[in-house]
């Protein structure tokens, strides 16, 4: 990797540098909080590291292609990072890499957009090797497009022609080529990890599976602790978790149930970060029930709630089974919000991780809802079919077992996961689906063989 793209890479970083904040709000892209349109950058900044120093705001209708702000607020950036002493700008707007270069040059500071701010947090949170290689990733493809910029300075030499071009463009080549091949061995290496986890997730198929998912710092970790209790990193910051944990929940009146933390989103979170997540995200996408967290003492909650929905169907997690679990309802000053929440998901439960508030009536709901996915079932089989027999014991809830003797068979009624219903069939299994009132359906019996 060349000197120049190392210091690029560096560049992302805003650990401990005075910043100032600047939000514009587009027609497309209104403010999630009309009352404090940098309360979010604000957050990413600080998680970074950076010092919130000064604040810029502007509503336009569209951006200026050369520098996104107009010229007088480009003048008036520029006195706010002199009188603020800053370090560097950082947009909650995603910037072109010429707009980036042309505001740099004009505040005469490092500038950076939002997707670069998520990226560093992203680098400074990754701790395992999976992790690491899936933030890089997603550095060098944000990089790759925005590589001219570094070499700007370099002037290409009159008369073209083979051999005769400038050393920036020479050096641009080389850079292309050095991140194209790292991106390569990064996606193969990211393939082989997908493989794996997608076997591992493939071989809990008989298991209760339950992910959590929502937006970054609604609480997962601290819920996720309290119903399994288990020793998981716990903290009051956004994106402290980045890779999927793994605990067992026992459920009263049901068992163990299989529960998965994962990473949390954000409004306009990357794509690339998205795309290079996907192994870490395989638990969600494979999970049975999906638990989405919400911060309900948000006032931005129904904000939050659609970029989850937005980034789960970019996942093609949006058909997932799903539980909306209104979380942090202890910090509820107006009780009201909660109402409304409700008022508006009305099969919403209402939580609170810290002091387990509302926890008795979330399991009840993961029941109900797992207990969508069984069947109830009459099944017909030979008495020496020790394979089937031997595996509804082990996996269906058995309350009525009856052999007939004189044609050697045994019937058996029980509730049974409809997605294991496959490891049953065979020529001499019959299965016949009940209501769950115990009446047989109209369908009448049904083979499976």
């Amino acid at each position: 990797m060349s000197k120049a793209f190392d210091t690029q890479r560096e560049e992302f970083s805003v650990a401990s540098e005075r910043a100032v904040l600047v939000s514009v709000a587009l027609p497309e892209r209104p403010w999630p909080n009309e009352a404090d349109p940098c309360d979010e950058i604000r957050g990413l900044a600080e998680t970074a590291g950076a010092t919130a120093v000064a604040e810029l705001t502007q509503r336009r209708h569209d951006i200026q292609l050369a520098t996104y702000l107009g010229t007088g607020k480009v003048g008036e950036l520029h006195d706010l990072v002199e009188s603020a002493d800053a370090d560097v700008v950082i947009f909650d707007n995603d910037l072109l890499p010429n707009q980036a270069r042309n505001l740099e040059q004009a505040l005469g500071v490092k500038v950076l957009d939002r997707s670069e701010l998520i990226l560093d947090i992203f680098a400074s949170r990754a701790r395992t090797a999976e992790s690491k290689l899936q933030v890089e990733l997603a550095q060098l493809e944000y990089s790759l497009p925005r590589l001219k910029q570094m070499w700007s300075h370099l002037s290409r030499q009159k008369g073209g022609g083979i051999g005769l071009r400038g050393p920036g463009e020479t050096q641009l080549e080389t850079d292309r080529r050095l991140v194209q091949h790292r991106i390569r061995d990064l996606k193969r290496k990211l393939d082989e990890v997908l493989a794996r986890k997608e076997r591992e997730v493939k071989s809990r198929a008989e298991e209760h599976t339950v992910s959590l998912v929502g937006y970054t710092n609604a609480g997962k970790s601290q819920l996720m602790h309290t119903l399994t209790k288990a020793d998981v990193y716990v903290k009051n910051q956004l994106f402290s978790t980045l890779d999927t944990r793994t605990r067992q929940w026992h459920i009263r009146d049901w068992g163990r149930v299989l529960l998965s933390d994962t990473v949390g989103f954000i409004r306009d979170l990357p794509h690339h970060l998205v795309a290079s997540f996907k192994a870490t995200l395989s638990e969600a996408r494979h999970a049975k029930l999906l638990l989405h967290v919400v911060d309900a003492s948000s006032p931005q909650a129904e904000v939050h709630i659609n970029a989850v929905n937005t980034v789960l169907k970019e996942l093609d997690c949006g058909d997932r089974p799903t539980l909306l679990v209104l979380n942090k309802v202890d910090r509820l000053q107006d009780r009201s919000l909660l109402t409304l929440l409700e008022a508006h998901h009305p099969r919403a439960v209402a939580v609170s991780g810290l002091t387990g508030e509302g926890l008795d009536q979330l399991e009840d709901a993961v029941m109900e809802a797992l207990a969508e996915d069984f069947a109830e079932a009459e099944i017909v089989t030979d008495s020496g079919n020790g394979r089937v027999l031997a595996f509804l014991n082990a996996h269906a809830e058995i309350y009525r077992q009856e052999f007939r003797d004189d044609e050697n068979e045994v019937v058996i009624r029980c509730h049974l996961p409809k997605h294991l219903l496959h490891h049953i069939a065979g020529p001499t299994v019959k299965v016949r689906f009940v209501e769950r009132t115990g009446r047989p359906e109209a369908a009448g019996r049904r083979e499976v063989g």
